[in-house]
């Protein structure tokens, strides 16, 4: 890839991996560092990338780069979870739909999110996803089957709650 073409991947990609970073993780600065690294990554192998693979390339590697993240603050998330529990939270119910989706999102497994949030959020097909995700087309399909399964039923249990 040449200088000019990886120009025109920041161009066009890096809203996309953005949004699909931060829908992940719920921080800006984290999905700004993270997105930041993909590209820089990007930029250190341009000349190994072909351009018309770059895309798969940047949101793998984003991807990666998130999960890298998630694995070295889940264990201070969990130890705020059990402090928030010992204050005795209330379990007030959310009407407001957005929350309530953004709420069962992060209940799904990881890899389950990440299917739904590239194909229904970003807009990917299936053979795209799985090739940022390193899944094959039918993983995806199976992924995303399951994950809006699980939103379903997350959000019919929610309602009855109502």
């Amino acid at each position: 890839m040449t200088p000019k073409e990886y120009n025109e991947t920041v161009d066009t990609w890096a809203d996309g991996v953005y949004r699909f970073i931060h829908k992940s993780l719920k921080s800006d600065d984290d999905a700004r560092d993270i997105v930041q690294n993909a590209f820089e990554i990007l930029w250190k192998n341009h000349e190994n990338v072909q351009f018309d693979k770059a895309k798969s390339y940047l949101f793998s590697t984003a991807y990666h780069n998130m999960i890298d993240h998630i694995r070295k603050h889940k264990r201070m998330d969990y130890v705020e979870e059990i402090d928030e529990a010992a204050k005795g939270g209330t379990a007030e119910v959310q009407v407001d739909v957005k929350e309530a989706i953004e709420k069962a999102l992060q209940k799904l497994p990881d890899v389950q999110k990440n299917c739904v949030l590239l194909r229904d959020y970003e807009g990917y097909s299936y053979e795209e996803i799985g090739e940022m995700l390193h899944l094959s087309e039918s993983q995806v399909k199976v992924y995303i089957f399951r994950a809006r399964q699980s939103l379903k039923e997350y959000l019919i249990s929610i309602h009855h709650l109502i």
